[in-house]
């Protein structure tokens, strides 16, 4: 069509935030990996890649995760489009950012190996190629609007999971400190959680409780207006 012939055309690739969640160290982490081609070979970098003919953005997101993670049903949001003149060296380039939200023993660990990537906590990112800095500062931010207003937290956390368990991650993702009583109380006054017949006693003589998170009764209370808020 010579309407289309009169535009110039440009690279579409999509890039990849993707957060978990190191129970132990109780730290949000970002997985990086050092990239393998010129421009900026050798420096630490987001996953990404080009969009396909064949595929939408959507599609070729999924993709690029589960390259690298081996995992397909996860939460993913589309960011934000990140299209400076001069964002890539290598050409102009128009990339689609995700940020996406995977429990990291859930992932195929050799598989991310074999890719050279690496988690690394939020408060300790490198020094990234390009914008992809930028990118993980408007992802964490987003991340932190939606935990407050979703219950997206818990596809970061097993599938039974402590209260202590839930607050640190809560502290990861906002970097500070939060009262535990105020945490506790708000929490359970919501009535999403299960309580299990199961105590996790590796880390106090006492135990705490486990409990799991109840999707069909947030999908219910959501329904009739519900509004989480944590």
């Amino acid at each position: 069509m010579p309407y289309y012939l009169e535009h110039e055309k440009f690279h579409v690739a999509v890039d990849s935030i993707i957060f978990g969640y190191d129970e132990e160290g109780r730290k949000l982490k970002v997985l990086l990996l050092k990239r393998n081609f010129q421009p900026s070979k050798g420096e630490w970098s987001l996953m990404g890649g080009f969009l396909k003919n064949d595929e939408s953005v959507d599609e070729a997101a999924k993709r690029i995760l589960q390259q690298l993670t081996g995992l397909s049903d996860v939460y993913m949001e589309q960011l934000y489009t990140f299209g400076e003149l001069d964002r890539d060296p290598g050409a102009r380039i128009i990339s689609v950012a995700y940020f996406a939200l995977i429990k990291i023993n859930a992932s195929d660990l050799e598989l991310v190996k074999n890719h050279g990537a690496t988690w690394v906590p939020i408060t300790s990112v490198p020094k990234l190629i390009f914008d992809h800095s930028a990118m993980i500062d408007k992802a964490l931010k987003k991340l932190q609007i939606r935990a407050r207003t979703q219950p997206i937290g818990f596809e970061l956390l097993p599938d039974k999971f402590t209260i202590p368990q839930l607050q640190g991650l809560y502290e990861a993702i906002y970097n500070k400190s939060l009262d535990k009583r105020n945490f506790r109380r708000k929490l359970l006054s919501m009535d999403l959680l299960e309580k299990l017949e199961e105590k996790e006693k590796e880390s106090s003589r006492k135990g705490a409780w486990y409990y799991r998170f109840d999707q069909k009764k947030y999908e219910d209370l959501l329904n009739r207006g519900f509004n989480f808020e944590l």
